[in-house]
């Protein structure tokens, strides 16, 4: 996999996980949890999206 690829399958990832998240917060029984992890998935992929992207600028 390229890292273009890899760049674009991230991003992918990180549409999903912030339309899921919206999804569980507008729940009226959201579980903070589930909160919480979606939005630490969610910026794990936004760090290596950073990195990646850091990385092909050089």
């Amino acid at each position: 996999m390229t890292v273009q690829a890899h760049i674009a399958s991230l991003e992918k990832k990180h549409v999903a996980l912030e339309e899921e998240l919206q999804s569980v917060l507008a729940s009226p029984s959201s579980d903070d949890r589930q909160i919480a992890e979606l939005k630490r998935r969610k910026l794990r992929l936004k760090d290596e999206l950073q990195r990646l992207k850091a990385s092909t600028r050089h």
